[in-house]
């Protein structure tokens, strides 16, 4: 980033007619302030003119702003308090749902004595969302010869608000036939199961109604549940199995909709009804939408095109049923590699309209901004200068 230097007023003035790059100059510090989610547009966040000991003259006049790379400008200056106030409701969950500390950046710009300060705001969650599953209804088939013991995958809840306002427990309540198992995921995640506790007669009950609660920690808490029906089966002699446990694939984001990304593979040793297999995906929020699953084949295809800057990695959850609703669970672990897809964009945040012809060396003249949203080796900026003008060109990063 490059500063606009101060205007030069009462003597000769040259005209540039190109965009100039020279050094900039840094204010030492970094101010940080929270708030919480969901205030309304216009709330105090913090007061920067007391913070940083400016003028409100120069806020008044419009010499100080605020400026950020988003798009949508969260924060404004309050021309006659100097105090830092929101411009925009702000909803943590749709900016930061996968982030643990949601931290938004802006930068305060001092046009008149070349400085910029930067600005952490800590957007604080609130328990404004209830756990939710993506399917309120679940039917499960089980055999009447299934051992006491087994476990069969439950859907999962999902809150994204964060700390105690998220997930936090599970109660399954039904009959006594069934209890509840909560296994922790890799990340952390609690992943319920339905455990088979006494054994099923399809004589004595053919099926069985159950609902499972989800809870988060917020006070009051907020609870979310779903319904999962169990229908008794006759005897099944061998489940399906597949192939791998885990397949792995590794696709460029630019690999085309309608590809086939991989064919998983199951078997059944059974014939006729109970060895017939069919393919079934899990549904998440994140990949609901971008992967299809035919449930004959196996075959997995991209539904929409992909990005690697909005997402590189997805995990889908299958599962393979016969006839007798036996099945295996395996993982397909999709990483999608980066392309030079984006160009780099400058944006000028401060610029000199002119400079006296005897301005020293090293006058600040403009203050630029290089971004560009690829990452690695394609997402590295260089920059240069036409070597036959009178200026140089320093960055900062």
């Amino acid at each position: 980033m490059c500063a606009a230097g101060r205007r030069w007023g009462r003597r000769q003035r040259a005209l540039l007619g190109a965009v100039l790059l020279a050094a900039w100059q840094a204010a030492w510090g970094q101010l940080r302030y929270s708030v919480p989610e969901e205030m309304p547009k216009g709330s105090f966040v913090g007061d920067v003119a007391k913070d940083l000991g400016l003028h409100l003259t120069e806020i008044s006049d419009n010499a100080i702003r605020v400026v950020s790379e988003s798009s949508t400008q969260y924060f404004a200056l309050h021309g006659k308090t100097g105090h830092l106030v929101t411009s925009e409701r702000i909803d943590r969950e749709q900016l930061c749902e996968s982030v643990q500390q949601c931290v938004l950046r802006c930068e305060l710009i001092v046009e008149g004595d070349m400085k910029f300060y930067g600005i952490e705001v800590e957007i604080v969650d609130i328990n404004d969302n209830a756990p939710s599953f993506q399917e309120a209804d679940t039917d499960l088939r089980l055999s009447e010869t299934t051992a006491p013991g087994s476990r069969f995958p439950l859907p999962d809840a999902h809150d994204p608000d964060s700390g105690r306002n998220s997930l936090q427990s599970y109660e399954l309540s039904g009959d006594e036939h069934f209890s509840l198992a909560v296994q922790a995921g890799p990340g952390g995640d609690q992943r319920p199961e339905l455990v088979l506790a006494k054994a099923l007669d399809r004589e004595e009950a053919a099926f069985h109604e159950l609902v499972l609660r989800a809870m988060d920690g917020g006070d009051p808490a907020r609870t979310g549940t779903a319904r999962i029906r169990v229908t008794v089966v006759d005897a099944n002699d061998n489940a399906p199995v597949f192939s791998q446990a885990e397949y792995t694939v590794r696709v460029p984001e630019d690999v085309p909709v309608g590809s086939t990304l991989v064919t998983v593979t199951a078997t059944d040793e059974d014939e006729g009804l109970n060895g017939h297999v069919k393919y079934s995906l899990k549904k998440k929020k994140s990949s609901s939408q971008i992967f299809h699953l035919d449930s004959e084949t196996g075959a997995i295809t991209l539904g929409q095109s992909l990005d690697f800057e909005k997402g590189y990695a997805y995990e889908l959850d299958l599962q393979a049923y016969d006839g007798g609703a036996l099945f295996d669970s395996a993982k397909v672990v999709i990483t999608v590699t980066d392309v030079n897809d984006n160009a780099p964009e400058i944006s000028v945040r401060s610029a000199l309209g002119e400079i006296l012809e005897d301005a020293p060396s090293g006058t600040v003249v403009a203050l630029l901004y290089v971004h560009d949203r690829d990452s690695g080796v394609n997402g590295e900026v260089r920059c240069s200068i036409d070597k036959e003008v009178p200026f140089r060109l320093e960055s900062s990063h």
